[in-house]
């Protein structure tokens, strides 16, 4: 009996493992898609035009996806059949979902680095909803300096500590943030400190996944940003082995007793594991402009390039996927390579 039972349950663990992978590859097909998409409006200039050209073909991609997704994240104009807490999918497998079609639509317009497509997905309840604030404060670190970091103390004892962990000084440091007049207390404090900075107008996801990053020349996060982005980013750092604390940044009393409504309290860190319970935690990212991470993408003659990873937590693995879209092309060029 003992011997049929163990059969029985190694004979599961390969079509489990197999479904969070596909998952994690399916995502890739809609976030190739947003990026090929959106690759084409490069420093255009047209925000409106780059933000519906990544969700109009990222859903496209979603609908036939075999999955009965509902979206947790999603953005916040435009489609909405992306919207949160709609359904997208046509299978039966159900999951949450975190999408943003173009992290960094600015970026996009202005022909910067570090623009990415990004979706996310878990088994239900693995992704909550974000609380409800524009913003919340926050602090990831790679696996070096995890366990080092605590969003309600000072930035000064966070640097301190993640340099004691990382076995640098803190001058040897180099911390990103957005460039923001709401951080120019907290830049001035940071360079008192000694520590080099990277400024950057958008994109804080790519931000915090670069703390995670090896060879990427950041080591640490720290400000206030979007709250979706928040989530989507401690879907990456579970996958990367890194760390993310957040806190709800409250801005008056009615958004405190929302935050209080919501089961959070506004004083307290919130760790990514909160954010992101889920076990089963697939998300697939893909350079749109370049940056620190990954390649943007790269128009050819009748081709294009992409540059992406997938990762998974419950794994920990990391696929690194560089992937040449024949199907990109108009079609008389898709005959004459055929």
């Amino acid at each position: 009996m003992a011997d049929t039972t163990h059969a029985r349950d190694l004979a599961t663990v390969p079509a489990r493992v197999g479904r969070d992978r596909h998952r994690g590859l399916e995502l890739l097909r809609a976030t190739e898609t947003s990026a090929l998409s959106v690759g084409r409006w490069l420093g255009r200039g047209d925000k409106a035009g780059i933000r519906d050209a990544g969700q109009a073909v990222m859903e496209e991609a979603l609908v036939g996806m075999p999955f009965d997704g509902r979206v947790v994240i999603g953005p916040e104009t435009g489609s909405s059949n992306l919207a949160a807490g709609r359904r997208i999918g046509v299978g039966r497998d159900h999951v949450d979902l975190a999408i943003i079609p173009v992290d960094g639509v600015s970026l996009v317009s202005r022909g910067l680095s570090q623009a990415l497509s990004i979706a996310a997905a878990a088994e239900p309840g693995g992704i909550l909803s974000p609380p409800p604030v524009a913003y919340m404060h926050k602090i990831a670190v790679g696996p070096a300096a995890k366990g080092a970091v605590d969003i309600v103390d000072t930035p000064e004892n966070n640097l301190r500590r993640i340099a004691f962990a990382m076995d640098v000084n803190v001058q040897d440091l180099t911390v990103v943030m957005l460039d923001r007049p709401r951080h120019q207390a907290l830049l001035e404090r940071v360079r008192a400190l000694g520590a080099r900075v990277a400024l950057i107008s958008d994109g804080d996801v790519g931000a915090a996944m670069m703390t995670a990053w090896p060879g990427s020349g950041v080591d640490v996060m720290i400000g206030a940003g979007g709250t979706q982005e928040a989530i989507v980013a401690a879907c990456a750092m579970r996958c990367l082995g890194g760390e993310l604390h957040c806190r709800p940044w409250v801005r008056h009393e009615e958004e405190a007793v929302a935050v209080r409504a919501a089961g959070y309290d506004p004083e307290q860190p919130i760790t990514m594991e909160q954010l992101v319970p889920g076990r089963q935690v697939s998300i697939a990212v893909t350079g749109i402009s370049g940056g620190g991470i990954l390649r943007g993408v790269q128009y050819h003659n009748w081709w294009a390039e992409t540059h992406s990873l997938v990762m998974r937590a419950q794994s920990g693995t990391v696929r690194e996927i560089r992937t040449k879209h024949h199907v990109a092309l108009p079609r008389e060029g898709a005959r004459r390579v055929s």
